[in-house]
């Protein structure tokens, strides 16, 4: 139990300094790295905390008008086997800008070591390597106009799966009692439902599901947004929603609002809980040509009711409105609001020094929480609640192992590794390859990537980043099988972006990730299937971004993926029927950006268990391959929503 609470305090660690970067908060981010630490920025190296204070003030106060966000995710993080250290590997995207006319971007990733230092958890090493960058008005490219190399990697195949090592030698005496192990073990599952609902929430705003979200909320709940008012109650939820247009989305219409380095707060022992992070908005109409960005911070409240936990308060402070034309240079539109932390400094232990910024959200909206509501107690003898807690602990590892594992994916199909890759499936396990079909098993899988990309590479002129961020994981009761949906955030960067291409290779681009399933086998999680969905958006150009698509003409032949003849799937996407209509190689009349494709959910609604109108809780080739069904392979289907009337709906 405390080795997954530390897993979990490192990768906290790394978002509060996300968190603290957004307001130039030089001396809490200092304080988050350990006395002999070192970063490690580029060609840069500066050693020892002081050093890295003063070299973090460089930076100076945030000035009017300024925008210092780094969105830091897609963690893989690994712990030592004595648990008094761990390695993390994050992606980074920042947008930046002085307030006096310059915006820019940049991006990289993270190589990070961590350390148990006096009790508390540091950052020991910070290696960032700079990937892509450039001014707003041109978009990215990579760094210097060169090949980017690859990162050499912290983890093994296996260890993506283990993050958590089997301990050495005999378990230290502790002094815990059966009841602080409940209460502990309780606040892991907690924040694992609570990160579930907060991530789920932002996939039904991205496709304006009013009804979804309203579900979300508890009867005395309340909504804040910072310049529009306070909204209370069912009625008033949906009519702060609808502030972003009635339901569903119309032709060429982008309302997506990825989220970001999300901290969770789970009142001890109660049926209370907090969230704060980091929400990207990309906005527009491209039948209109109109779009925009904006970034907010999130401060929600939540509450547990009957056992489900739900919305009691959502508050959103924007940061950053801008004109995709005109960007946020200027600093016309950027506005510093400061919504409470949810804790102290994790380095310090105490509270962060805001005297330069007003507070907003100390004060809750709605009233105190019921702390006697914690859903349906049962007795059991001590032997058995011991059983349960074990059960119990081990879901809330496998929450853990599946970001690893996801995460790994990404960074392996980033860097065409497709040995690696392939390693990290089960034996009888299923990966679609984009706009072709289904592979069945590690060698398909491998020889489908080869087959369509090629051998390996050091160096790369041209990346398209997975980020595969805002998992909703929902684990089986015996911890050894979960669903999972992750959303495709793509960042593509190139020496020359605008080289003629098939795709351009700059900019943003969107998709999904809505029914991967992942399997605990012989003692290492791995995928049993993935499938991907895209793209929902897509930019052609930089100048014009997601709003300069126009309407494909229609194409004379269906396209037909290189795969298809070089390498032929196992199932086709063609044979998949409905699930696959409107996807590009899939049946049907082919929907392109700016075209609307469908949504697919593995999951109903987590708080109503309403079922979307896009369900599918099984892998995809499931229907038409009995025996691909983890089911048939002696794994338990994971639940697909709430426990209604005593039943978890499957």
């Amino acid at each position: 139990m405390e080795r997954l609470e530390s897993l979990r305090a490192v990768k906290d660690l790394q978002r509060h300094y996300a968190q603290y970067e957004q307001y130039s908060l030089w001396g809490d981010m200092a304080a988050l790295f350990a006395k002999d630490a070192r970063v490690e920025w580029g060609d840069e190296k500066i050693d020892g905390r002081d050093a890295i204070s003063d070299w973090l003030n460089e930076g100076g106060d945030l000035a009017p008008g300024a925008l210092n966000t780094e969105f830091i995710d897609e963690p893989l993080v690994n712990l030592s086997v004595d648990g008094d250290s761990a390695k993390g590997r994050w992606m980074s995207l920042a947008f930046k800008g002085d307030g006096q006319g310059r915006a820019w971007f940049e991006g990289g990733l993270y190589e990070n070591d961590y350390v148990r230092e006096d009790g508390v958890w540091k950052i020991a090493v910070m290696r960032y390597y700079p990937q892509y960058e450039g001014d707003y008005a041109e978009g990215w490219k990579n760094v210097g106009g060169e090949d980017i190399p690859i990162i050499p990697y912290h983890f093994t195949i296996d260890e993506t799966g283990v993050p958590i090592p089997e301990p050495e030698g005999d378990a230290p005496e502790s002094d815990a009692s059966l009841d602080s192990l409940e209460q502990r073990i309780a606040a892991m599952n907690d924040e694992d439902d609570v990160r579930n609902l907060q991530n789920a929430y932002g996939y039904y705003v991205d496709r304006k599901m009013w009804d979804d979200v309203v579900d979300l909320f508890a009867e005395d709940s309340a909504v804040e947004i910072a310049g529009a008012g306070v909204f209370k109650g069912p009625e008033g939820v949906r009519e702060a929603m609808e502030l972003m247009g009635p339901a569903g989305l119309g032709h060429g219409e982008l309302n997506e609002h990825p989220l970001f380095d999300t901290l969770v707060r789970v009142v001890p022992d109660g049926n209370e809980a907090e969230t704060r992070g980091i929400e990207l908005a990309m906005l527009g109409d491209a039948d209109e040509d109109a779009a925009s960005w904006k970034i907010s911070v999130y401060r929600n409240r939540f509450v547990k009711e009957g056992g489900i936990w739900k919305f009691k308060e959502m508050r959103l402070y924007p940061m950053m409105k801008a004109d995709y034309d005109e960007g946020w240079g200027s600093g016309e539109g950027v506005e510093h609001r400061f919504p409470a932390f949810l804790s102290p400094n994790p380095g310090t232990g105490s509270p962060v020094d805001v005297a330069d910024f007003m507070v907003v959200a100390k004060d809750d909206l709605t009233g105190t929480v019921d702390q006697s509501d914690s859903g349906e107690e049962t007795a059991q003898a001590p032997e058995d609640r011991l059983v349960d807690l074990r059960r119990r602990l081990k879901r809330s590892e496998a929450y853990d192992a599946v970001v690893n594992v996801s995460a790994a994916y990404g960074y392996y199909l980033d860097d065409f590794q497709w040995t690696k890759l392939s390693s990290i499936f089960a034996e009888d396990g299923n990966k679609q390859s984009p706009f072709a079909g289904f592979y069945l098993g590690q060698d398909r899988i491998m020889g489908a990537a080869n087959a369509m990309w090629g051998p390996p590479r050091e160096m790369r002129p041209a990346v398209s980043f997975h980020w595969r961020t805002q998992p909703v994981i929902h684990v089986s009761h015996d911890g050894r099988s979960a669903n999972l949906r992750t959303r495709l955030f793509q960042p593509r960067t190139s020496k020359d972006p605008d080289a003629p291409s098939r795709f351009y290779m700059g900019g943003l681009h969107g998709g999904m990730y809505p029914n991967d399933q992942l399997v605990l086998e012989n003692g290492v999680w791995r995928f049993w299937s993935l499938t991907i969905d895209e793209h929902y958006f897509a930019m052609p150009n930089w100048e014009d971004g997601w709003s300069g698509a126009e309407e494909p003409e229609a194409e004379a032949e269906p396209y037909r993926s290189p795969l298809l003849d070089k390498y032929p799937p196992d199932i086709l996407l063609t044979e998949l029927g409905e699930r696959q209509e409107g996807f590009r190689g899939g049946t049907g009349e082919t929907v392109d950006w700016p075209g609307i494709l469908p949504m697919w959910f593995h999951y109903r609604n987590p708080v109503s268990g309403r079922t979307p109108e896009h369900y599918w809780p099984d892998c995809v080739p499931c229907e038409k391959l009995s025996e691909a069904r983890l089911t048939e392979h002696g794994y338990e289907m994971p639940p697909t929503g709430p426990e209604i009337d005593g039943v978890e709906l499957r």
